[in-house]
């Protein structure tokens, strides 16, 4: 039993330590790559911003603005993966290949089978997510606590039990991220370059990000303030955002994983 779980992982590759400020040289790599092929990268950003505009038109036609937060977590939740494309431009870059959109889409295409596993994965979690808290909500302000969407934040800062809400949920939104973080923050770029299983990309890119917790932790706070950033102006400053964090995540996940 034991060697046939050995040889299942074995594939699982060896991080690297890298110094805890690395992540401002990944930035600065991803900007050269962003600039190297600006049409296709900003292109790629530019339809994740229109998509952004989509939902919250839909949201605010069906008056459900109650779940701009929750798709809001979902989508820091899935960028990762739909990043692949701008992961595989990067790729292309550096062994000096050209790339169009066609090539780019290859991302997708050459392991899709373990990236639609980990699609189901992130979508397991951001329902799991949402579940719980809709349970916090309910356990903090009671199953009567349904005022008015409009009246609602203002009932909220009035309810005795907004602090204990606020401490649990983002304490659990919070252990959440972090363990996303964890599982995809070089899970992806892995998938798309080499030959590995789902299961052993997650593994390999929880190994890396705890070898380098001081650094990724830094990436973190960068990833989140850039994206933060970017979505206050009706979301226009995700179509430079997000080619430039999926770039830099690449040469993040060269760094802890070289060639080789």
């Amino acid at each position: 039993m034991q060697s046939h779980a050995t040889s299942v992982f074995r594939a699982v590759p060896v991080p690297r330590q890298v110094a805890h400020d690395r992540p401002w040289a990944w930035l600065a790599a991803g900007w050269n790559d962003l600039w190297a092929s600006p049409g296709i990268s900003l292109s790629y950003g530019a339809a994740l911003t229109l998509a952004g505009w989509m939902v919250a038109l839909l949201v605010q036609r069906l008056h459900t603005l109650w779940l701009v937060l929750p798709l809001t977590a979902g989508f820091f939740l899935v960028a990762p993966l739909l990043a692949a494309g701008l992961y595989e431009i990067s790729r292309r870059r550096e062994a000096e290949l050209e790339t169009g959109w066609r090539e780019a889409m290859a991302g997708f295409r050459r392991h899709g089978g373990q990236l639609a596993l980990m699609g189901v994965a992130l979508l397991l979690l951001h329902l799991f997510w949402v579940r719980l808290a809709g349970l916090i909500f309910a356990l903090c302000f009671g199953p009567g606590f349904a005022p008015p969407l409009e009246s609602l934040p203002l009932a909220m800062l009035r309810a005795e039990k907004l602090l204990p809400f606020l401490l649990v949920g983002t304490g659990s939104g919070f252990l959440l991220a972090a363990l996303t973080f964890g599982i995809t923050a070089l899970s992806i770029p892995m998938l798309v370059e080499r030959d590995i299983s789902a299961p052993e990309a997650i593994i390999a890119s929880w190994q890396g990000v705890m070898l380098n917790w001081r650094a990724m932790a830094l990436w973190a706070g960068l990833i989140v303030l850039f994206i933060g950033l970017a979505l206050v102006p009706l979301f226009l400053g995700l179509a430079v955002a997000l080619p430039l964090i999926g770039h830099a995540t690449w040469h993040a996940y060269r760094d802890v994983y070289p060639p080789g």
